[in-house]
């Protein structure tokens, strides 16, 4: 047998091995073509998303409203999420709102968490407040401030509604 008979059988046996592969790519050439065009279309779209976060970052100056935030509290140990802490206070502030057929001390205890609640929000963003240095009135003057800052911070609360009168002790 010579070189060239030994290349021609290399060759047919290879070929032989390859065909059912080839076949296979016959049949599946329309998806893998879906699947490289989908790909490139995902790819597209993940830098177009890229730039456009980019350019609004630049524009907002996004950096100047983060640079006062210590982004290592959202990391310690035993920290409540920002959302569970959020979901509390639009429970509590609808509870609060609506404790006219509930006890004093009920009333009481709902305001003490609502304010726990509101001391935790702030110090995860940042936000100074003096909920447990004030009482009476002032107390509740601060937290409308605090719960205007949480608010433009981007934490929506339940505000007062329009037929919820204020009732005279």
């Amino acid at each position: 047998m010579g070189l060239g008979q030994e290349l021609l059988l290399a060759l047919t046996i290879l070929a032989v091995c390859c065909l059912p592969a080839l076949i296979a790519l016959v049949f599946c050439a329309d998806e893998i073509l879906d699947r490289i065009a989908c790909g490139w279309a995902d790819w597209r779209d993940r830098r177009r998303e890229r730039r456009t976060i980019a350019r609004l970052d630049r524009a907002i100056e996004a950096e100047a409203l983060t640079r006062d935030i210590d982004l290592t509290e959202f990391d310690r140990e035993g920290r409540r999420p920002l959302e569970q802490l959020a979901t509390d206070l639009r429970r509590l502030g609808g509870h609060r709102l609506a404790a006219a057929d509930r006890s004093v001390v009920w009333h009481g205890a709902v305001i003490e968490a609502y304010d726990e609640r509101l001391r935790a929000a702030c110090r995860a963003l940042g936000i100074a407040e003096h909920l447990t240095e004030l009482d009476g009135v002032d107390r509740e003057i601060e937290r409308v401030r605090v719960e205007g800052l949480l608010h433009a911070a981007g934490l929506t609360l339940p505000a007062a509604r329009a037929a919820h009168h204020q009732r005279h002790r």
